[in-house]
Parts: C-alpha cells; sequence; structure tokens
C-alpha cells in the first residue's frame, strides 16, 4: 500500500458542532467513511449522504486524475482513518489534504457548491529569477485560463475522468525558455461554470504565499493546480525542498453559490 504524502487537516472548531461518542451522527460517520472507502478503487471521485436529520453526514473523495487507480483507493483508505483521529475525533464537520487526494464531511450539504477555504498548498522554495517573476505569473494565468476553457467545451459525463486537463507547453520568453507542465481538476459535482471560478480563485489566491515558486499544488475544496517547470536556474534552495501553506478562508468552508457567470460574481473572483 503507498502511503499518500499528507497536506494538512482541517476541523470545524465551532464547539456547537461536536457530537457525542455515543450518538447517531457517530455512526452515521463512520459508515459514510466506509462507503467512501468502498468506492475508491472504482473511480476518482464519489459522494454519499447517510442517515435522517439532524444526523445526516455528508461526504466525499476526490483523487488526482493523472494517479493510478491503487494510487487513488490507498490515498482515500488512509485518509477516511486519519481524519477521525486527534482534534477531529468528535467534529461534525472535517476535511484533510494529500496530495494525492482528499476527504471531507459535514452535517450540512456541500455538493454543487463553490467554496473558497480552508485552502492548502505545498511548493517548492526554490525560486524563479527575479527578471521572469511577473511574466510567470501572467503565463500560468493564461494556461489556467486556457484549460477552463478546454474543460467548458466537453462534457462531463463523457470524460473519463470528468473535469480534468493537464497541458505540458514550452514556454519561450525574452528572459529565457522553459517548459510549463500544468494540471487542473474541478470536482465532478460542479458545473463547468463553477469549475471555472473555483480554478480562478485558486489563481488568486496563490499571490498569498508562493506566486514565484518553481512547482506547486494548491487545493481548495473543490478543485486544484498542480504545475511544473524545468529549464530555467532557480535561486540556491535544493531544488526538491517545498514548504506548505494553509490558509481557511474568509470563514471554515465559505460557501459561494453560482448558477451563472455574473457580472457580480466575475467582480468578486477578480476577473
Amino acid at each position: 500500500m503507498s502511503q499518500p504524502h499528507h497536506m494538512h487537516t482541517f476541523c470545524d472548531d465551532q464547539l456547537s458542532d461536536n457530537f457525542t461518542q455515543t450518538s447517531s451522527y457517530k455512526s452515521n460517520r463512520e459508515t459514510l467513511l466506509s462507503s467512501l472507502r468502498d468506492h475508491s478503487s472504482l473511480g476518482t471521485y464519489s459522494n454519499a449522504t447517510i442517515g435522517l436529520s439532524p444526523n445526516t453526514v455528508y461526504g466525499m473523495f476526490l483523487c488526482r486524475g493523472d494517479l493510478p487507480k491503487t494510487s487513488c483507493s490507498d490515498c482515500v483508505k488512509t485518509a477516511t482513518l486519519e481524519i477521525t483521529k486527534n482534534n477531529c475525533t468528535s467534529r461534525k464537520t472535517a476535511l484533510i489534504y494529500y496530495e494525492e487526494c482528499m476527504v471531507r464531511y459535514s452535517n450540512v450539504s456541500f455538493f454543487t457548491l463553490v467554496e473558497d477555504g480552508p485552502y492548502a498548498a505545498r511548493y517548492s522554495v526554490a525560486l524563479f529569477p527575479t527578471s521572469i517573476f511577473s511574466s510567470f505569473q501572467q503565463t500560468l494565468s493564461n494556461k489556467v485560463e486556457q484549460l477552463i476553457i478546454l474543460i467548458g467545451s466537453k462534457s462531463s459525463l463523457s470524460a473519463s475522468t470528468p473535469y480534468y486537463e493537464k497541458d505540458i507547453s514550452r514556454v519561450n520568453a525574452l528572459e529565457g525558455s522553459y517548459t510549463l507542465d500544468t494540471v487542473v481538476q474541478c470536482s465532478p459535482d460542479l458545473d463547468s461554470a463553477n469549475c471555472g471560478v473555483c480554478l480562478r480563485l485558486v489563481v488568486n489566491s496563490l499571490s498569498g504565499c508562493c506566486t514565484n515558486a518553481r512547482w506547486g499544488q494548491f487545493n481548495l475544496p473543490k478543485c486544484l493546480l498542480k504545475y511544473d517547470t524545468t529549464g530555467l536556474p532557480t535561486s540556491q534552495s535544493p531544488s526538491g525542498s517545498s514548504s506548505i501553506n494553509v490558509m481557511k478562508g474568509n470563514e471554515i468552508f465559505r460557501r459561494i453559490f453560482i448558477t451563472a457567470l455574473t457580472t457580480s460574481v466575475l467582480a468578486l473572483v477578480g476577473l
């Protein structure tokens, strides 16, 4: 069994969202996590709803689309066990990020919603030369926009891995040429418009931690961006060194429900 790379675990820290060890919520949570484990060998995404109100539990997992099925299953199995430990033992809401997958559960439905947090990132401490810093930011943003358009042009039902796109491009700039490998992915419970909104939120969040990192992976609850660059000189930091940055967003699990790309929504995500 392969070991996934843990990024961060978030638990809802509101005391009112605790449950007792003898409650129906606990048994429903265990049933839900078991169901997610059982479905992890079938695909990159699954969701489940277990129990009756007020003890209903909603849950999902999402694996990175470039993983073999066995790696996805191994990650989900690990995540569903680890998410109930430590500070999350009695929490009604929790989310755990690995580089390979994410698993979450909640007493409130989050299906079809775009969320701006919590956010986790792992990125290189080896930086770009200052001379190409600004141009790379724009290059990455443009590439994500291209992939958003590509996602929107496809039927999520017909794709083997819904809302997943990968691109490898050669970037020719005055300051030097390099290869940019970009992966974007959204949870299949979003429509294509909300997938685009989520990915733009990820791009906007880079300014808070790591805009000139040579490689990185950036996760929101419903989407992720992963990129790598090769062919340019970096700082003196070892190329394999990395750092982790985590942010909750303005509120834990703040939800943005978007049915259409209106002017107000475009302003919200800074387009």
